[in-house]
This record gives structure tokens, C-alpha cells and sequence, in this order.
């Protein structure tokens, strides 16, 4: 892009609120995996109050991460990111590498989701003369179509979105507390029991990885930081009040599934939320489930239509891609930005075959997250100075604590997935001669 060309970008308007935040930790981070995930857990953990202890520990890890990254987030209100904080802390690759894994990691997003949307879809209306891989399409592009325009879209969106979806939990938990009949005693193994046999610790990180995968995106609203029309105020609300809604809405819909679902056939089950709603609704039980999932889908399919956007916007804007996919509409898009990340899920969509990188997506998250936690204390170190509008409770502990469960996590998948950390180290081989093509050719030193 020229520079008569590139000067006719336009600001990001800073139009966002506390409101905003809120809907984007919640649509960014609940998705249809709580759906599933219960039975799993159940599997690993056999006792109603052990698993509700490990998704409670699950949301006491995002409160304390969610500390660090308001201190960060206000420290540098910019789109993108972790990448933003780290690169401050540890210099321009550590900045380039991060941004690109956090870009890969959130880029894949929108195509799995446009899938499981339309498999969901085929479900309710079986007739549709579509394939699964052109109705994923449809639905990638009407929502690409949507965020074209301008941010003031995609809030509203998002906010009505998240609503829906908060209120359809909302009805699910109190249906099954009320037309439910407790099942939750029948045949489970008292804690005392699940706990004292040989293999509970390896049962009880594993649960503990899949739970915080389904807290993944509690911090989507550091993407939009320069967005934020008072960045200092309204970004720990937002952290704070997501997190804690997120938090309680999990442990609530565990809590009313596993009351009339007993966990021994919770434990077998893939799919409990469905074995619930069949409780109460029978045979109309699975059509509630597939509208409720569609519902949860849309909402954080609109966060992520976003988020990668602005995770290229920065990146270019700071020399790490090509300068125009820093090009803002009038409405406030980073619309070049989000015409690449369009394509990029639509190839993933007609590839149908990038579920695995999924697995390597949560494993490369570690790596950008636990980089984030460390430049809090780098910073602390190295600019004691800067205004800080939040500071992180609890520090230096809480944020040790966090790169400690951090690191804690990486080294078990390491042994669990051994493939994904070989992929990781190649990639972060390669990335440093990348690094240095891009930025020579930027003018970088």
C-alpha cells in the first residue's frame, strides 16, 4: 500500500463499554463444549462434589490469570492482545512469535465453529439442500458480511448474542432443578473413595485440562483495549465480571445436570446435556439442546468473526505483516484484516480436516498466556514507573501462581501430547528467520 494510499485509514473508534466486555469474555469463552464436557469430567472424577470442586478450581485459575492481564490491558490499552504486552517486556520476536501463534490459535476459531453450526443446523432441518461444507461457508460469510460495516454491528451483536445465550443457561438449570428428580446419589462413588485410588492425580489434571479448555477466551476483551472508551475503568470490570459469570454459569449447569442425571451414566455419556433434556423434555428433549447449542454457537462465533482481525491489525501495524492489513473502514473494521481471516477459515472449512490443530491451538495458548503472566513481572521490574490504571491483587503471588499452573499444565501436555510439542518447537525454529525476512523488509532493526 502506498503511503497516499495507507493515509486514508481511519482510528478505531472508541466507542466500546463495560456492557461490551462483559458480552465478549461471555459469548468469547461459553460455547457448546459445556454441553459435553460434564460426562467427561464425570468419566475421570466419579463424585457430583469432586466435579464440581475441579470446574470451581478451573474458574478460581481464570480470576487469578484475569488479575495479570487487567494490569497489562490497562497498562497498554492496544489492539491485538497478549502479543502487545510481551513484546513491551521481552522485545520485538518474543512480540512477532506470540502474536502469530495468538493469531493461529484464535484464526482456526471461526471455521470449527461455522462446521459445528452447521452440523447442528442439518440436525434441526434434516431437508436442507445443503452440504455441511457449504452451510459452514453460508455462515462464515453472513457473519462476515455483518462485521464488514463497522464495530457499532458487531457490539450490538455480540451483546444481544450473549444475552440469549446466558438466558437459555439460565432456563436449563432452572428446568432441571425443578422437573428434575435428584438423581445424583445413584451409584456414585462416595469422594473419600474416588480420591484415595491409583491413578485419581493423573484422572484429575486431565480433567483439569479439559476444563480450562472450555474456559478458553476469557480474555477476549484484551483485543479490544484500544477500543474501550475508558480502557482504565471498564476493562477489570469486565475481566472481573465475565470471568465470575462464567464461572457460575458452569458451575451452576453442572451442579443441575449431574441433580437428575446420576454421574455413573453422566460418566458414560457423550453427549449429558442431552440425557438431561430428555428428563425434561423426552423425545423433544434433543431438538431443545440442538436450538440451545445453535444459540451458544452464533454468540461465540460473532466474538471470533473479530478477534482475529484485530490480532492482524496490529501485527501489521507494527511491521509484522503486510502494512495494509492495518487499513481501518470508516466504521471502525479492520476490513483488510478481516477479509484474510475470512479466507483463512473458509480453507480450513473446505480442508475439514484441522480438528487436530485444535489440540495444538490449546497447547500453543499456554505458551502466549504463560508469556503474558512473565511480562507482568518484567514490567513491574523494568518500569516501576509506568501508570498502572489496575494493579493485579494479590502480586507478586497471584501471578507467580498463575505461571506456575501455567507451566504446570505445558509440562502435561507435553507427556500427553508429545506431536503438538514437537510442532511448537519447529515452529518457533523457523519463526526467528521469518522474523528477520519481515522485519529487514519493513526497515526494522
Amino acid at each position: 500500500m502506498s503511503e497516499k494510499e495507507s493515509a486514508t485509514t481511519h482510528p478505531l473508534k472508541k466507542i466500546l463499554g463495560v456492557g461490551f466486555g462483559i458480552a465478549v469474555v461471555i459469548g468469547g469463552t461459553i460455547g457448546a463444549g459445556i454441553l459435553r464436557n460434564p460426562g467427561e469430567i464425570a468419566a475421570l472424577v466419579p463424585n457430583y462434589w469432586l466435579v464440581l470442586a475441579c470446574w470451581l478450581i478451573g474458574g478460581l485459575y481464570v480470576l487469578l490469570a484475569a488479575g495479570s492481564y487487567a494490569e497489562l490491558t490497562t497498562m497498554m490499552p492496544k489492539a491485538g492482545g497478549a502479543y502487545n504486552y510481551i513484546k513491551r517486556a521481552f522485545g520485538d520476536y518474543a512480540g512477532f512469535l506470540s502474536g502469530w501463534f495468538d493469531y493461529f490459535i484464535n484464526g482456526i476459531a471461526p471455521a470449527y465453529f461455522c462446521i459445528a453450526l452447521s452440523e447442528y443446523t442439518l440436525l434441526l432441518f434434516p431437508g436442507l439442500p445443503l452440504s455441511t461444507t457449504a452451510l459452514a461457508i453460508a455462515y462464515l460469510t453472513s457473519f462476515a458480511i455483518l462485521h464488514a460495516p463497522g464495530i457499532r454491528i458487531g457490539s450490538a451483536s455480540q451483546k444481544i448474542t450473549s444475552a440469549i445465550k446466558v438466558l437459555l443457561f439460565i432456563l436449563l438449570i432452572v428446568l432441571c432443578f425443578v422437573y428434575g428428580t435428584e438423581g445424583k446419589a445413584s451409584g456414585e462413588n462416595s469422594a473419600l473413595s474416588v480420591v484415595g485410588k491409583s491413578g485419581f492425580v493423573i484422572a484429575f489434571f486431565k480433567a483439569l485440562q479439559l476444563i480450562t479448555g472450555t474456559y478458553n477466551g476469557w480474555m477476549s476483551v484484551s483485543f479490544f483495549a484500544e477500543e474501550d472508551k475508558d480502557p482504565g475503568r471498564n476493562i477489570p470490570r469486565s475481566y472481573f465480571i465475565g470471568a465470575l459469570a462464567v464461572m457460575s454459569l458452569y458451575l451452576l449447569i453442572n451442579a443441575a445436570i449431574l441433580y437428575i442425571v446420576p454421574v455413573s451414566v453422566a460418566a458414560k455419556s457423550p453427549l449429558v446435556a442431552a440425557d438431561a433434556a430428555g428428563v425434561i423434555f423426552g423425545r423433544k428433549g434433543m431438538v431443545f439442546l440442538t436450538l440451545f447449542a445453535i444459540f451458544s454457537l452464533l454468540s461465540i462465533l460473532n466474538a471470533y468473526m473479530m478477534i482475529p482481525a484485530r490480532i492482524l491489525f496490529g501485527l501489521s501495524r507494527d511491521s509484522y505483516f503486510l502494512r495494509f492489513g492495518s487499513y481501518v473502514n470508516k466504521g471502525g473494521t479492520p476490513i483488510y484484516a478481516l477479509i484474510l481471516s475470512y479466507v483463512f477459515a473458509v480453507v480450513l472449512i473446505i480442508n475439514s480436516s484441522f480438528e487436530q490443530l485444535f489440540g495444538l491451538g490449546s497447547f500453543m495458548l499456554l505458551v502466549v498466556t504463560g508469556l503474558a503472566y512473565a511480562a507482568v513481572i518484567r514490567l513491574r521490574q523494568t518500569e516501576p514507573e509506568t501508570p498502572r490504571p489496575y494493579r493485579a491483587w494479590g502480586y507478586p503471588y497471584s501471578t507467580i501462581l498463575t505461571i506456575l499452573a501455567t507451566a504446570g499444565m505445558f509440562i502435561g501436555f507435553s507427556f500427553s501430547d508429545p506431536r503438538s510439542l514437537v510442532v511448537i518447537v519447529i515452529l518457533i525454529v523457523i519463526s526467528y528467520p521469518l522474523y528477520r525476512l519481515i522485519t529487514r523488509n519493513a526497515g526494522r532493526t
